[in-house]
């Protein structure tokens, strides 16, 4: 265009897909495993190239280009380079977020090199790290990462430290680290960073903007955010890294996503801002009104006071988010009560989607982990982890108070 869009949602609408064959208004889904040359010359051209859109779909395919464009132009709005130019990214679009957490471990790191990291990760980062990559020599270091002392000092230490990789806000306690600060840190060390946006999206938070080095996310979250395909994405800025050793580790490890899944992606992201701002605005709400509930012993959202990491949150997030966790009065068996009377919210496991979820811990994701192993990440007994939608707020808090009572 001859003039930059000023906004996320022209952003997430207008960034890629509208030059597609016969015209078409939307991006179509190209269902093809291969892609015809016209000639020898033209298939050399392409191999030899660095789109890989239009050869084998394990590479690439027009479908997941739309979303990949789409995603790099949302982590990229608003940013600039150093010498002033606008900030361009590189995006690869995977099967799933685990697929894209070991294309961007694998493709930086080797026997040997340590990965930096804190408590509170997603449990699937959680067990790569400590069971996938600890096979193949690949060590992890845990500190809290909320202590910049203890960050620097493993760094002076360990001189195996190859990677930083940041959870913020992180899973099920909504702990926020300070991009800015642990990656200053970092690169006095000359360490990788990435971080996991997938709770923020890049309409809260642009870690770009602190000079990481990836951005990682689970698509199936906010970003598709109607619960309806698996995905995962990998963002860099070192785009000719990204075009070549990246996603050649991508390619060969075969985490491509599939292009009915890209297109589903796709449409949600032309409702990110929209959805964004009713998740935020009810989540805010209901944080308060838990706060004040005398069957709540604790509120964990970042948007609180009461939340050791307001300040942070406040500083690299545009809201706190649709993300939180709150301790019922009365340990497990009143968790289970508390989930069981639900009648609107809805027992699941995940988030991000339109509807909100709720989980209980200690009863479902982390059941298999003795009291003592759960406690050393905050993961209490009564402990409820709720990813807030976007339904009219009165029912939610109606649903959560009869629930309560």
């Amino acid at each position: 265009m001859k003039f930059p869009l000023t906004g996320i949602s022209s952003v997430a609408i207008h960034t890629a897909g509208h030059d597609n064959a016969d015209f078409s208004h939307l991006t179509p889904i190209y269902a093809t495993s291969t892609f015809t040359f016209d000639s020898a010359q033209q298939g050399m051209e392409r191999f030899a190239g660095s789109d890989k859109t239009k050869i084998y779909s394990r590479w690439g395919n027009p479908t997941f280009t739309v979303a990949e464009e789409t995603i790099a132009a949302l982590e990229a709005f608003g940013l600039y380079n150093d010498d002033g130019s606008r900030l361009q990214l590189k995006a690869l679009l995977h099967a799933s977020g685990q697929a894209a957490m070991a294309t961007l471990f694998f493709s930086n790191l080797c026997a040997g090199d340590t990965i930096l990291s804190h408590f509170s990760l997603y449990g699937g980062t959680h067990e790569l790290m400590h069971k996938v990559l600890a096979e193949t020599g690949i060590k992890t270091t845990i500190v809290d990462m909320r202590d910049l002392n203890k960050v620097k000092e493993a760094l002076r230490n360990d001189p195996s430290i190859k990677l930083v990789h940041i959870e913020t806000p992180a899973n099920p306690t909504i702990k926020c680290v300070d991009i800015e600060e642990v990656a200053l840190l970092a690169k006095q060390f000359n360490c990788i960073v990435s971080v996991d946006n997938t709770f923020a999206t890049p309409y809260l938070q642009q870690p770009f903007r602190y000079k990481v080095d990836f951005v990682f996310h689970s698509t199936t979250k906010f970003l598709n955010g109607h619960g309806t395909a698996i995905g995962g994405v990998l963002i860099g800025k070192d785009i000719p890294l990204m075009r070549t050793k990246i996603w050649k580790w991508h390619a060969l490890l075969g985490g491509n996503s599939n292009p009915f899944d890209a297109f589903l992606l796709t449409q949600g992201l032309k409702t990110l801002e929209l959805r964004m701002e009713r998740h935020c605005h009810n989540a805010m709400e209901v944080a308060g009104f838990l706060e004040q509930h005398p069957a709540i012993e604790k509120v964990n959202y970042n948007g609180l006071s009461s939340h050791p990491d307001y300040a942070v949150s406040a500083k690299q997030m545009r809201h706190p988010g649709a993300l939180m966790s709150f301790e019922v009065k009365g340990g497990l068996e009143a968790g289970k009560r508390f989930i069981d009377k639900l009648q609107m919210c809805v027992r699941a496991v995940s988030l991000g989607t339109l509807d909100t979820l709720v989980s209980h811990p200690a009863s479902m994701s982390h059941f298999g982990l003795k009291p003592e192993e759960r406690l050393q990440y905050d993961i209490t007994d009564g402990l409820i982890r709720m990813s807030v939608g976007i339904e009219n707020l009165a029912d939610i808090l109606n649903d959560l108070d009869q629930a309560l009572s």
